[in-house]
């Protein structure tokens, strides 16, 4: 199999998700996986673009075994702009056997054309079985005529020949058999002036010189099959052509059509999977990466926009990814995004990571206290907080009071959990703190419940005002805990900064 991305931009979701079938595919069946850079359209290259491929799929870790910027194996060169030599061969065969032939028209010509079947109530005006023979190419033109033009250097390019009014029927491994009639179909460009060949013609030759057998791609490209459909049959290697599985559209997450940047940004949630800088405008369009997804839960997602094993099993690495995949399985039907499941696939892997896996990564990605920080610590810390945590980001949001001292205060709890009864009860803990032994949480629910007891509270009265004196909100992790990580000590000295304020924020 191959990803064939063009570097006209950054790769969009859709793009990576097909990359990930491939991918997939290929592992499963012990197969080999090309990235191939499909830069023939050289007016549309985009710089940078090629680079944030390669990173999107590293990061994703979705690699190629060869390819562009993952090392070169039997099939190199990869980009199509280093295999122009190749081309030329395939293109001599089709003129040769008739299913090709050379066009001189200019631009201004073609336009002409178009206006005039326009002009005529024609609703799509095309280059066809029709029209060509009022055109400029060797089909109309006298076989001296285009002798001569060749030989004084005209511009020109080479036309695929559509026969007229045939059906073109092949089997897409998604949708089943899917049939053209070749009436509707125009005569493509397969080789541009400039000398490269579009990407129908090189599509389907470097298919075959990579031995690709099976082309899994976009929906956009189902128009496109029945020309390569007609190429490998013109080209005399049809028996060796390709599986076809047009995949269906990411669907915006309201109203119809392709998700695209645009909703993105309308919506607040990325289409990217890193973050990318227009070159030309300067623009920037944060990614999945930068807003904080694991590469698991990201293509864990992606995986499943689209494509289920049956059963209600959602959250899967990887390998169970791999196992499970098959077309047969992938929707016919396009997939409606939703960001908001997005985020919950994270939150999911990301309580999944050891503790200490998560610590290492804020340590790389955050820095500041979390460099400082015992790694015992960090992990204890993030052992608490994780549950609550969707994006890596949040655990420094959600952890802070245990790096920190409190510095602000959930005032409407404090009014209504701090009564002028609490406080004459929970006055004397931060000395029974200071003075008995504890270390572990069942140590300190035996102190504290003790001391409660005795003093008479309920836990519904004592409970949240602990929660507050030691984090500063009625929300977070279980107390006990809590007061296992930060120690008897720190505890005590939190209960003595927090109750003079408690007190002056209820008048008591």
């Amino acid at each position: 199999v191959r990803f064939a991305p063009s570097p006209t931009g950054p790769l969009h979701l859709g793009g990576v998700r097909t990359a990930l079938y491939n991918y997939l595919l290929a592992r499963q069946t012990g197969g080999n996986f090309i990235l191939r850079i499909e830069d023939t359209d050289q007016n549309r290259y985009v710089p940078g673009a090629e680079e944030y491929i390669i990173e999107a799929l590293k990061w994703a870790g979705i690699s190629p075994d060869e390819g562009v910027g993952f090392g070169d194996g039997p099939h190199a060169p990869y980009r199509q702009s280093e295999r122009k030599h190749l081309y030329k061969t395939f293109a001599d065969k089709l003129l040769e056997n008739g299913w090709a032939y050379l066009a001189f028209d200019s631009a201004e010509e073609l336009d002409a054309m178009r206006d005039r079947l326009s002009a005529q109530g024609i609703p799509n005006p095309q280059y066809n079985y029709v029209t060509r023979q009022y055109m400029k190419n060797s089909l109309s033109l006298p076989k001296e005529e285009v002798a001569a033009r060749l030989e004084r250097g005209e511009p020109h390019v080479l036309r695929f020949k559509m026969p007229r009014n045939e059906e073109v029927k092949f089997h897409d491994e998604i949708r089943g058999w899917v049939v053209f009639n070749t009436s509707q179909l125009d005569d493509k460009v397969l080789f541009k002036s400039d000398g490269m060949p579009t990407y129908h013609l090189a599509n389907v030759a470097d298919d075959y010189m990579m031995k690709i057998t099976h082309v899994i791609r976009g929906e956009e490209w189902l128009s496109s099959a029945p020309l390569h459909v007609l190429l490998y049959r013109a080209l005399g290697i049809e028996e060796v052509m390709p599986k076809f599985a047009h995949l269906s559209l990411i669907l915006k997450p309201e109203g119809n059509g392709k998700l695209s940047k645009r909703d993105g940004d309308r919506l607040g949630f990325p289409v990217f999977p890193l973050t990318w800088k227009d070159p030309a405008t300067g623009e920037v369009s944060i990614g999945y990466r930068e807003r904080g997804f694991l590469p698991a839960a990201f293509i864990n997602f992606l995986a499943l926009l689209g494509w289920n094993p049956g059963g209600d099993k959602e959250i899967m690495e990887k390998q169970e990814l791999t196992e499970l995949f098959s077309l047969e399985k992938v929707h016919k039907a396009g997939a409606r995004f939703d960001y908001e499941k997005a985020k919950w696939f994270n939150q999911q892997h990301l309580k999944t990571q050891t503790d200490e896996w998560l610590a290492d990564r804020l340590r790389e990605q955050a820095g500041g206290h979390w460099l400082s920080a015992d790694k015992t610590y960090a992990a204890a810390v993030i052992g608490l907080v994780k549950e609550r945590a969707v994006f890596l980001q949040d655990l420094n949001s959600l952890s802070l009071y245990f790096f920190e001292e409190v510095q602000v205060y959930d005032e409407e709890g404090i009014m209504k959990k701090w009564t002028a009864a609490v406080r004459e009860k929970l006055q004397g803990l931060p000395a029974a703190l200071r003075e008995q032994q504890a270390a572990t949480a069942a140590e300190f629910e035996q102190l504290v419940g003790g001391y409660a007891a005795a003093a008479g509270l309920k836990t519904g009265e004592f409970m949240p005002v602990l929660r507050l004196a030691l984090a500063g909100s009625l929300q977070g992790p279980p107390v006990y805990p809590m007061m296992e990580v930060l120690g008897k000590d720190r505890c005590a000295a939190r209960l003595e900064a927090a109750f003079p304020i408690f007190n002056k924020k209820t008048g008591i």
